[in-house]
């Protein structure tokens, strides 16, 4: 199969890779990034992968199938146009959008299926096929990778736990305001906690530049720069600290506790504080509180039960039935104003 990883945004690379990993497995397929380079001008698998910021190139590699993370696809690329998702933040409004770009959704589990499968019934124009998400792939293979340099870290700064603070960038969701001195109150209350900080890439350099100084020269504090993986940091922490974040599901799928501050989330399965002085006491019971764990799992078994390492293989044995099923789309069919934002945002190309 010739297929394209089509990434708009840098965190649709972490997304992507572990399907390049799977085709290699597989040994049988043509693979070609496409890597929007005015978004993502360091593209880190660039020396590992065949990969083009050019559309054109995209369109005369005509592929069979398409992988995208984001919300937008070009609708005249050849090629089954499949979506897979960024997270699991169902309580974003734009996650249920449906933009007309895609011929079927890859569902993370039944939570997502039943509502996209509703949704296609609705629309009648796109399948919905429940695969996993690509990323539990990569956790599974690498689990127990970072385990020793968890330990070397708690070693280095003398501590037994670590917990990740990882807030949205969006303005109007962040905790990155109201939390700083919370968290200065945690760490001199509880002596054995070493705290990394791992922010969005989007996040406003305001708050980069001031978590960034605030643990210069701490003990117990950690500043993780841009461009570092995300999930590697939640796997070695014992807890989360957000708001409202699809990082925290992808945490509570590691059967870990969270704590988040004034999420917008409908349906809350961890810790969720309003008052930022609660923080210490949301942290005592994250823990050990019964029905916290049994929510935990809740969301383990109908957000993404699918922790088996094959959900890649499952996305693109589903793309290859539904070409046997429907042959390749030349195009996707869209209204005009959904044609002139995909030329918009990615150009034109000559046929």
């Amino acid at each position: 199969m010739k297929i394209v990883l089509f990434c708009e945004n840098r965190y649709a690379v972490d997304i992507l890779q572990p399907l390049q990993t799977e085709t290699d497995r597989q040994g049988c397929h043509d693979v070609l990034w496409y890597v929007h380079t005015k978004k993502i001008n360091n593209f880190p698998l660039a020396n590992e992968v065949k990969w083009t910021d050019s559309i054109q190139a995209v369109y005369d590699f005509k592929p069979e199938a398409i992988f995208v993370p984001g919300n937008i696809v070009p609708y005249y690329l050849p090629g089954v146009k499949i979506q897979v998702f960024h997270g699991y933040a169902a309580e974003k409004k734009d996650h249920w959008v449906i933009r007309r770009y895609f011929d079927t959704y890859f569902t993370q589990g039944p939570y997502f299926t039943s509502h996209f499968e509703m949704l296609s019934k609705k629309y009648g124009d796109f399948e919905v096929r429940e695969t996993g998400w690509t990323k539990q792939d990569w956790i599974k293979e690498h689990l127990h990778d970072f385990d020793n340099e968890k330990q070397a870290l708690l070693d280095k700064y003398g501590k037994k736990r670590i917990v990740i603070y990882a807030p949205t960038f969006s303005p109007k969701l962040t905790s990155l305001p109201f939390l700083k001195k919370p968290l200065e109150q945690l760490l001199a209350q509880e002596s054995d906690v070493l705290l990394l900080m791992k922010f969005h890439p989007l996040t406003a350099q305001q708050w980069t530049d001031e978590y960034r100084e605030w643990a210069k020269n701490r003990n117990d504090a950690v500043y993780i720069e841009a461009g570092e993986n995300v999930t590697k940091y939640q796997m070695m922490s014992d807890l989360m600290i957000s708001d409202t974040s699809s990082a925290v599901y992808e945490f509570l799928l590691l059967d870990r506790p969270v704590i988040t501050l004034r999420t917008i989330a409908k349906d809350i399965y961890w810790e969720n504080i309003t008052v930022e002085s609660d923080l210490l006491t949301a942290y005592h019971k994250a823990f050990n509180d019964t029905e916290s764990i049994a929510k935990r799992r809740w969301i383990v078994e109908n957000y993404d039960p699918h922790l088996d390492g094959k959900c890649c293989a499952r996305m693109i044995e589903q793309a290859d039935d539904y070409i046997k099923r429907h042959g390749v789309p030349a195009k996707r069919k869209l209204n005009l104003w959904r044609k002139y934002t995909s030329i918009k945002t990615f150009g034109q190309i000559k046929r």
